[in-house]
């Protein structure tokens, strides 16, 4: 594809996130919308009927397996095999709070059976169904990511639906419906550690665009990338 050596270094990232991310995509559509669970239109009602004792169902056990094995494997590569760039030590934390949130939750639900549903099961549901744009949203600047028609998308989904459907639910919905939900603290405070995230991610997309528009940048470039002056340049 005439790729330049620096972009076909990040070639094989960027495709293997495309694949997990449109089959974990795909995944999500089929539990929010082809399946009785109410998460994305009611976020509220993971909370309805709560009670010590309930069993995690097969279906959503099996997202809990692709996304805790995902983001385990993202550790090891965000730390060793992709790019290192200026964020990499967010994506880093991203990740283990991620898994934490995915693990704990699947362990406190063997413990205190029916939290998953309340917390971070409702955040793994509602943000299932858009994990295409996380993909796009992880190398914004790439080759194949055009920021300019990612920045209205990832503002949507990740700054206006997640908190409004998710942060709404766990944080003010699971008082009012389970006055004693386990967890609660813990749970929220992780989940408002990924909104900072979003929120820093985001300032990236705006810095690029802006450059852009002002004519600060002659090609595609990842601002989020470190300057490295190129001797052969001619």
């Amino acid at each position: 594809c005439n790729l330049q050596p620096k972009d076909a270094a990040k070639m094989p990232e960027s495709a293997w996130k495309l694949l997990f991310y449109t089959l974990s995509w795909s995944y999500g559509i089929y539990l929010l919308f082809f399946t009785d669970y109410p998460f994305f239109y009611d976020p509220p009602s993971v909370f309805y009927d709560w009670k010590k004792g309930m069993d995690v169902p097969t279906d959503i056990a099996i997202a809990y397996l692709l996304q805790c094995s995902f983001y385990g494997h993202s550790i090891y590569a965000t730390a060793y095999m992709d790019t290192w760039r200026k964020d990499s030590v967010v994506m880093l934390l991203h990740h283990v709070v991620t898994l934490t949130l995915i693990a704990f939750s699947y362990a406190f639900s063997r413990d205190c059976k029916g939290s998953w549903r309340g917390l971070p099961g409702g955040r793994r549901l509602c943000r299932g169904k858009l994990r295409w744009v996380s993909c796009l949203s992880r190398d914004p600047c790439g080759p194949l990511n055009p920021p300019c028609s990612l920045c209205p998308g990832r503002f949507w989904f990740r700054l206006y639906w997640f908190p409004l459907k998710v942060l709404y639910a766990t944080c003010y919905s699971s008082l009012q419906l389970v006055p004693n939900i386990p967890f609660y603290f813990f749970f929220n405070a992780l989940l408002l550690v990924l909104t900072l995230m979003n929120i820093y991610w985001f300032l990236y997309i705006v810095l690029f665009v802006a450059k852009v528009l002002m004519g600060q940048m002659q090609e595609v470039n990842d601002v989020r990338e470190y300057d490295v002056e190129d001797s052969k340049k001619t």
